[in-house]
């Protein structure tokens, strides 16, 4: 991964009607990385991407995709992009090979049969290339989806909740591609609601009601946002839950399995807070690094619905 940014935008905005769905938004992706996009339904992270992939003119901002201006040369962009949708979007009376053939056709590849040949034989399609596509499970559709959006040899990938709906095999197998690709030099952009898959992206954006929260390298996301966390295990955690709420230091509780997270900014009085409860023997305490998941939850507690009948 080289430094060149593949994405350089700022101020990148989008109203529809009296709604503002994303403000001033800006990102830097470098080449070849993984930049994972999370957020609640409603955040603006589709229209961004639709955005940033020359499908959806902003109403602001300035910037480049690809080395293309991304308000001006959208129909450049367009050609370079793969964009796999959140719904399964080919024909579904058309078999896997005649899906890839047409979208092949689209883009004008040349020696067509070997590509779209080629394309089934890399995502493990081949023995199934005479299905018809809506007769396939979740995960061969993305499998096919995945194929369609990478006929053209696309410079950059970008993911709308890709693994949405899949089993947990078919999510593992279609993230150990796109880290094969991002090695390849293909830049991809994802959104996921998946803590698991957004440890896997080398960066992270956190966008929530049209605003951009944080971003950074996954790995410093949690330190960025500054959070101490403390975990509990014990008989009734609802019972502590309910001790806890409120008392200093003591910003976020959050249910993990068979254990409490117990999480706040302020470490000195999240500590005697924690001590003051551990000494009492019922539970047992100990601290850890505060990961994505606890990061998440925090910002979103902070965040405002720019959808709520009292948003400005």
């Amino acid at each position: 991964m080289t430094e060149e940014n593949v994405i350089d935008v700022t101020g990148l905005t989008k109203s529809f009607g009296d709604k503002l769905v994303v403000d001033h938004f800006d990102i830097r992706v470098p080449r070849g990385a993984i930049y994972g996009f999370l957020g609640p339904n409603g955040s603006g992270k589709t229209t961004t991407i639709r955005m940033l992939c020359g499908l959806l003119l902003a109403d602001a901002g300035q910037g480049t995709c690809l080395g293309f201006d991304v308000r001006k040369q959208a129909a450049a962009i367009k050609t370079q992009v793969g964009y796999m949708t959140q719904k399964f979007s080919l024909y579904e009376d058309l078999t896997i090979r005649e899906n890839l053939d047409f979208v092949a056709r689209m883009y004008g590849i040349a020696n067509r049969d070997q590509r779209v040949s080629a394309a089934l034989a890399d995502l493990g399609l081949a023995d199934r290339s005479g299905q018809l596509a809506g007769t396939l499970s979740g995960g061969w559709k993305q499998r096919l989806a995945l194929a369609a959006c990478l006929i053209h040899d696309p410079q950059l990938l970008l993911l709308d909740e890709p693994t949405a709906g899949v089993d947990p095999k078919a999510r593992r197998d279609f993230w150990d591609e796109i880290r094969r690709l991002s090695k390849a030099g293909v830049t991809v952009l994802v959104s996921t609601h998946y803590m698991d898959e957004a440890v896997q992206c080398d960066f992270i954006t956190y966008i929530a009601y049209g605003k951009k929260l944080i971003d950074g390298p996954a790995a410093d996301i949690p330190k960025m946002v500054g959070l101490t966390t403390w975990r509990a295990e014990g008989p009734d955690l609802a019972a502590l839950e309910a001790e806890l709420t409120g008392q200093p230091g003591v910003l976020q509780i959050a249910r993990f399995g068979s254990t409490l997270h117990v999480s706040g900014t302020d470490a000195a009085a999240l500590e005697n807070t924690v001590r003051q409860h551990e000494a009492k023997g019922r539970y047992r305490w100990s601290l850890q690094a505060a990961g994505l998941e606890e990061a998440f939850i925090y910002l979103m507690t902070g965040a405002r619905d720019n959808f709520a009948r009292d948003a400005a």
